[in-house]
């Protein structure tokens, strides 16, 4: 129904980029930060309906269903563009599994330093390495990877949604207390003063902030699926665009009242993360609860995230190699009072691989905000602009270079100037940070 798919669209739309929406607003400024949000939104809004028009394949009405994006792109646009589809798909979700293993680590943290704040009444910074939690979090990760069908347990669904208000929900009420503390609303209309940065750190932060408004909206993935899910009367379409509406439309809002919020209470200095980043010290044990919910969230969206990407790798090489011992090859794993479980050789090996190496990559490159602003950047255009501009067009017949067809080619290359600049400023901003930065020695 509309009311249950708009649901589902929320939870995936209020996800980690929320508490970096507040930093974001502070490199903008009261004007063109809000300003901003409300645009990617329209076209976050504007872009859905051409993938809803293109669920079907052939007739919108009558078509054969799809039950993921793939499937769309594939029918709709061919065999070569089902190929960079599958490129750009692949490697974000690969992107989005090393910025939830940061993003993890930086929130266990937190809890630590939080704790330590409290017993030595906050004189102790107590600077901790991240490389212990993220290695914690990729054994567990390395666990859960080998459950059969992670990704259709739908308890999963709804715990990762509850822990997702939970904490969105817990970082507003602190940013009202802390405003309410000070009195004062802060932060400027143009954001942050040239005289705290230089005029070339100013534009790469700006760049870098588009990056991380993008991420907030990234739910294009799951959009399809969804839609897959919806009685065909009225047609699906129409109850998908009501949903999609319904969704972006309080999603936008809430993130507006918790990044204006943020930003009204700290200013110029809100930090890039504001659970992570020791905006609000007390009451601490709502601060470690919110940090709980981020951990207890993100192990689950990893597995959500890397799931299609281990049964592409399985099933590529399963048809590649059909007689192959290694990849057949099973283990019975015998577990007191449950039946005895199976596991393959060759899914154990190489998901573990996997796990051990975007566990690697984050120890290597631990920057959170940097990490999601090129994640939001590379994900925006293709996926939230250019494959359903594409899909529409083709669907629709719409002829070259008619009046049609030139606003949808204007708007997809104005998104990709935006991608562009936004990955620049997150490149920029990662090169800045590799000067002062030893690998494998990050602690906060």
């Amino acid at each position: 129904t509309v009311w249950t798919a708009s649901a589902l669209i929320i939870t995936a739309l209020i996800g980690s980029g929320g508490p970096s929406l507040s930093w974001a607003i502070a490199q903008l400024g009261w004007i063109a930060g809000p300003t901003i949000m409300l645009l990617f939104a329209f076209v976050t809004y504007s872009n859905s309906t051409l993938l809803t028009t293109c669920y079907r394949s052939g007739d919108p009405a009558t078509g054969n269903r799809n039950y993921a994006y793939m499937g769309a792109v594939r029918d709709n646009l061919g065999s070569f563009k089902i190929k960079l589809f599958e490129l750009v798909l692949y490697v974000n979700l690969f992107g989005v599994t090393i910025g939830y293993t940061i993003a993890s680590s930086t929130s266990m943290m937190a809890i630590k330093r939080s704790n330590c704040f409290h017993e030595k009444d906050e004189k102790d910074p107590r600077h901790i390495n991240s490389n212990p939690y993220m290695i914690a979090f990729g054994f567990v990760e390395i666990i859960l990877s080998q459950i059969p069908n992670f990704d259709q347990l739908w308890w999963l669904s709804i715990g990762a949604a509850f822990m997702s208000f939970t904490y969105t929900i817990i970082e507003l009420g602190l940013s009202i207390a802390k405003l309410a503390e000070t009195g004062k609303i802060k932060g400027s209309l143009t954001g942050i003063n040239i005289g705290t940065l230089t005029s070339t750190q100013n534009i790469w932060r700006n760049f870098q902030a588009l990056g991380d408004i993008a991420f907030a909206y990234s739910y294009f993935l799951i959009l399809v699926e969804v839609q897959d899910t919806i009685r065909s009367s009225p047609s699906e379409s129409k109850t998908t665009k009501k949903a999609s509406l319904i969704s972006i439309a309080a999603t936008t809002l809430f993130y507006m009242i918790c990044g204006c919020t943020g930003y009204a209470a700290f200013g110029d200095m809100a930090p890039k993360n504001l659970l992570t980043g020791f905006g609000f010290h007390n009451p601490y044990w709502m601060v470690d609860i919110a940090n709980a919910a981020i951990v207890i969230l993100l192990l689950c969206a990893y597995q959500f995230n890397c799931q299609p990407l281990f049964a592409y790798v399985e099933k590529t090489l399963d048809e590649k190699f059909p007689n192959s011992q290694f990849i057949e090859r099973k283990i019975e794993l015998r577990i007191p009072g449950c039946s005895p479980y199976e596991l393959k050789t060759f899914q154990l090996v190489w998901r573990t691989v996997f796990v051990i190496g975007t566990t690697f990559i984050s120890m290597l490159l631990p920057f959170f905000n940097d990490i999601v602003g090129l994640l939001g950047a590379l994900g925006f255009w293709p996926l939230t602009v250019f494959f359903p501009v594409e899909m529409y067009i083709k669907q629709k017949k719409i002829p070259k270079w008619s009046t049609k067809w030139m606003f949808l080619q204007i708007v997809s290359v104005a998104c990709l100037i935006i991608t562009i600049a936004a990955a620049a400023g997150s490149v920029a901003d990662v090169f800045l940070n590799l000067k002062s930065f030893k690998p494998f020695s990050t602690d906060y």
